[in-house]
């Protein structure tokens, strides 16, 4: 039964911190008190925890509102996977490897940085020799200014300007910049994909590893950390709405929002603040289970979706396949039945041979992620009310909207309000 928090009830000394929220964010906060001691309660409106990465059961079939993947460079992601007991069977890790459906594939090298990915370059197949040597060039002089830009522009800015917009920019640069900006080079920031390449390419050996979940994204982190918070004296309070912030902040010492700009307005108007979003789209296309890809992800071009996931390979759903158009484009215009009919007709073209679709499901997530412009303005995590912290992956002062960077505001928002309230400075 859906629940309503008001300002009834006396504040209770031992659950001094709540936290708004249980996506990846909220709960990253929520681990992040409960494991120095701090007790927490979790609110979150909806039916389970993950936010905008959760599990979602149209028809009875359990999926994913997005398909989402991670990489090796997502330490604290991975990391707090491992605090709330994740196993290690719940990922597939393998080395970065970039397959388009048609000639292009890139390959990391087992060899410290900037060697791997160097190498890679070099052995790319797809694309010219002229365009591989250029690409070495590009990352050598990235490395040499730090992966950082004195002044933002937009990725297609930054490829035009190292002449990189050709070969390699369609099969490598653009659909990295997508997948990891949600955004359209055209409007994406150079510096927060900077921030990724470095991190990832240019990273320590096994940051560039690709690591792709094999449980859905409720299952993956946010769960299990509802299961770790229960265990350390938390609670997590599904189908309940926080209205009345005033009321949340009479009962606790501190309050994390760990929600989108949208929400903000109603529930803090004089913290709200304009933001554009991004949306993904999720086509599920059930073919017999005998189809399979030659690879767990593959690239496509020129169409409609971006990457096809394999989810027999990945979770056993044999015959599965993850259609996934990231970013604004036309196919917001079309129909759900349409537009699963436009992937089945992409998929068919790059992939020979693919019988009829038995099913489709189309999951659009409007609001995926806040767009990641040039010299965009990223709120501070100590808000302009005292005691309040924001949290959520709009708020990481260089990372793009990403599942790491929506953890690593969690822990920013636990560590200043544990910091606040030590020092007396929080309400009470």
């Amino acid at each position: 039964m859906a629940g309503h928090l008001s300002g009834e009830g006396r504040r209770a000394a031992q659950d001094p911190v709540a936290v708004v929220g249980a996506g990846y964010a909220g709960m990253a906060a929520a681990v992040a008190l409960a494991e120095r001691g701090t007790p927490v309660s979790v609110f979150e409106a909806g039916p389970v925890p993950g936010g905008r990465a959760r599990r979602v059961t149209p028809r009875g079939h359990a999926l994913d509102n997005g398909q989402h993947l991670l990489v090796g460079a997502y330490r604290e992601l991975l990391r707090l996977m491992d605090t709330v007991g994740v196993p290690a069977s719940a990922v597939l890790r393998m080395p970065l490897e970039i397959r388009m459906a048609r000639g292009f594939a890139l390959r990391a090298l087992p060899l410290p940085a900037p060697l791997g990915l160097l190498g890679a370059l070099l052995l790319a197949r797809g694309v010219s020799l002229a365009d591989r040597l250029g690409a070495v060039r590009f990352v050598r002089a990235l490395r040499t200014q730090g992966f950082r830009l004195a002044d933002d522009c937009s990725v297609s800015a930054l490829l035009a300007r190292y002449r990189q917009d050709g070969g390699l920019g369609r099969h490598l640069w653009i659909p990295l910049c997508i997948a990891a900006l949600n955004l359209a080079p055209a409007r994406a920031s150079a510096n927060a994909f900077l921030a990724v390449l470095r991190d990832t390419l240019d990273g320590p050996r096994g940051a560039s590893d690709l690591v792709l979940p094999r449980v859905d994204l409720s299952r993956l982190f946010p769960e299990p950390a509802a299961a770790y918070l229960r265990a350390h004296g938390g609670e997590l309070h599904l189908r309940t709405t926080v209205r009345d912030l005033a009321a949340l902040r009479a009962r606790f010492a501190a309050v994390v929002l760990a929600v989108g700009p949208h929400q903000l307005k109603a529930l803090a108007p004089e913290l709200a603040f304009e933001a554009a979003y991004e949306p993904i789209v999720t086509v599920y296309l059930q073919y017999p289970a005998a189809v399979r890809l030659a690879h767990p992800m593959l690239g496509l071009e020129g169409g409609n979706v971006h990457w096809v996931f394999d989810r027999g390979a990945l979770a056993g759903e044999h015959g599965r396949l993850a259609c996934v158009i990231s970013a604004r484009g036309p196919h917001e215009q079309l129909g759900h039945a349409a537009l699963a009919a436009h992937c089945a007709r992409e998929l068919a073209d790059a992939i020979p041979g693919l019988p009829s679709v038995l099913w489709s499901q189309v999951i659009a997530e409007k609001r995926a992620t806040v767009a990641c412009t040039p010299g965009v303005a990223r709120p501070a995590t100590r808000s302009a009310l005292p005691g309040v912290y924001l949290a959520g992956d709009y708020t990481d002062p260089e990372y793009p909207p990403t599942l790491e960077a929506a953890v690593r505001s969690g822990l920013r928002a636990a560590a200043a309000a544990r910091d606040d309230l030590r020092a007396g400075r929080a309400p009470a």
